[in-house]
């Protein structure tokens, strides 16, 4: 960044931090934090830990995507006074690690997209400072949203680099702000905001949501294949009960072939005492 003019930024919610920068060795000391809260309030705490976790999930699977934020970005070498801490950003080509500091002259390039959470306090700043600064270094989108929705012109705003400078991105029909870099749309998701993948058509989750949901998708088929079992045990039971009744018409027929072959040998045995009866009275007549 030595060759490339940084434009000089004096607005009060990216002034330095209050560390005194005093050489150890000859060595440059630079702060791993400016001393200030990680966000205004717990909603913009929530919302950039929600955005954080969607886009770390998302880009998991991709080792040479950056993902992270609250962290102090220095953007001149030798000098730790020219820095500042974004709230969200992503970085390609640069690889997955820990970092303590994203230092631009290290990392061999500045993030690709930088997303701020807008506040009382900040979006004025936000939307100039910041705003210029980004550019200056060459950022190649920058996003702001205001979760409280009442300090930005509109809760979500797009900016994308061209030729040092930043124009708006336009809102798509279905309130979408595209994001080239991130190839996702950023939408308002209710309360929240949200990152929506128009490939797959589905919004991107955190990793609790992605757990939540797949807990209710096993109690689901859980509840399906309990239902299953119950149904083919009814249908066992039914089964069974039909053998039965076989089982005692069965019986029944049984019972009353026997009483028929009763019957039958009653008769048989009655018509055999007649016939003998029969035989004797001729016997006697004749004699």
């Amino acid at each position: 960044m030595a060759n490339k003019e940084v434009i000089e930024v004096t607005g009060s919610n990216i002034s330095t931090p209050r560390i005194r920068y005093a050489p150890t060795n000859g060595a440059i000391i630079y702060p791993e934090s400016d001393g200030k809260p990680m966000a205004e309030t717990e909603r913009h705490r929530d919302a950039l830990m929600d955005v954080l976790l969607i886009l770390i999930e998302a880009f998991k699977d991709k080792p040479d995507v950056c993902v992270s934020g609250n962290m102090m970005m220095y953007y001149v070498e030798g000098d730790p006074h020219k820095s500042i801490s974004p709230d969200v950003f992503v970085s390609f080509g640069i690889g997955k690690k820990q970092r303590r500091t994203y230092r631009v002259w290290e990392e061999g390039k500045p993030p690709d997209f930088v997303l701020e959470f807008s506040s009382q306090k900040t979006h004025r700043t936000d939307q100039k400072e910041k705003k210029l600064l980004y550019a200056s270094i060459g950022v190649r989108e920058y996003f702001l949203y205001d979760p409280e929705r009442q300090y930005l012109p509109a809760p979500l705003l797009g900016f994308r680099l061209a030729e040092g400078e930043y124009v708006p991105i336009p809102m798509n029909s279905d309130g979408g702000v595209a994001s080239a870099t991130l190839d996702l749309e950023l939408r308002l998701r209710g309360k929240t905001l949200g990152f929506y993948d128009k490939v797959s058509s589905e919004w991107l989750e955190t990793p609790a949501d992605i757990a939540e949901a797949r807990a209710d998708e096993e109690a689901a088929r859980a509840d399906e294949e309990a239902a299953r079992a119950d149904e083919e045990a009814a249908r066992a039971d039914e089964e069974a009960a039909r053998a039965d009744e076989e089982a005692a018409r069965a019986d029944e027929e049984a019972a009353r072939a026997d009483q028929e072959t009763e019957m039958r040998k009653q008769v048989e045995a009655e018509a055999a005492r007649l016939r003998e009866e029969l035989e004797r009275l001729k016997a006697q007549n004749t004699s």
